[in-house]
């Protein structure tokens, strides 16, 4: 009898110390995991971010369309402008503007247009993605919005903001420690996930992980 409820002792003792060893490895892997998903999640808003501001400085404001941004970042284009040659010392010794550098060919400033696609991403970046968050799982769509904010001044602000919940990045992980992460950030007045720019506040495209 005494060598059973000593095989039964060291079971349980071998069982004690697993759920131990997961009690602390599995906040560990969850932060783990979740840090990877973010990073991922991250580039792609920065990326969505980086092409509204584009879309903007043609069109005059955001766009709250999928369809509209990515036909943008595959079919338009921006202008840049070529530099070749600057002003040197003996040019402004001489009180040679730019302007007048240029006219005397001594520095080039030629205006080209390039495709959205390549000059802000690479030809081999694939843009029908872009929409998409980097998560296990069914495909999903960032939650992409735009509006027009009026100051009190009567000056008109166009706005935008793209953004994915934690439910949906870190979609497949330890569900209970998922919960404590939303509720921590709620009770912080954080959203609870990542998204970039604003629709609720004028000259704020920044990332709330910035």
């Amino acid at each position: 009898m005494r060598t059973v409820i000593q095989i039964l002792l060291v079971i349980a003792a071998v069982v004690l110390s697993y759920f131990i060893y997961q009690s602390i490895q599995r906040p560990i892997q969850f932060e783990k995991a979740k840090e990877a998903r973010y990073e991922a999640t991250v580039a792609k808003l920065k990326d969505i971010r980086k092409a509204e501001l584009a879309y903007k400085n043609i069109y005059g404001q955001f766009t709250g369309s999928w369809d509209t941004l990515i036909n943008f970042i595959l079919h338009d284009s921006l202008r840049n402008v070529k530099a070749i040659g600057e002003l040197t010392d003996s040019m402004i010794e001489a009180k040679i503007t730019e302007k007048k550098a240029i006219q005397m060919g001594l520095i080039i400033r030629d205006t080209i247009r390039e495709s959205v696609l390549e000059s802000l991403f690479g030809k081999n970046y694939d843009a029908n993605s872009l929409k998409y968050v980097p998560a296990p799982g069914e495909p999903t769509e960032f939650h992409l919005a735009q509006t027009i904010i009026t100051t009190g001044s009567g000056i008109k602000v166009p706005v935008f903001e793209a953004k994915a919940h934690n439910n949906v990045i870190l979609r497949g992980l330890d569900e209970q420690l998922i919960i404590n992460l939303n509720d921590q950030l709620r009770t912080n007045e954080k959203y609870p996930g990542l998204k970039v720019g604003s629709i609720t506040e004028t000259n704020n495209n920044a990332g709330n992980w910035e």
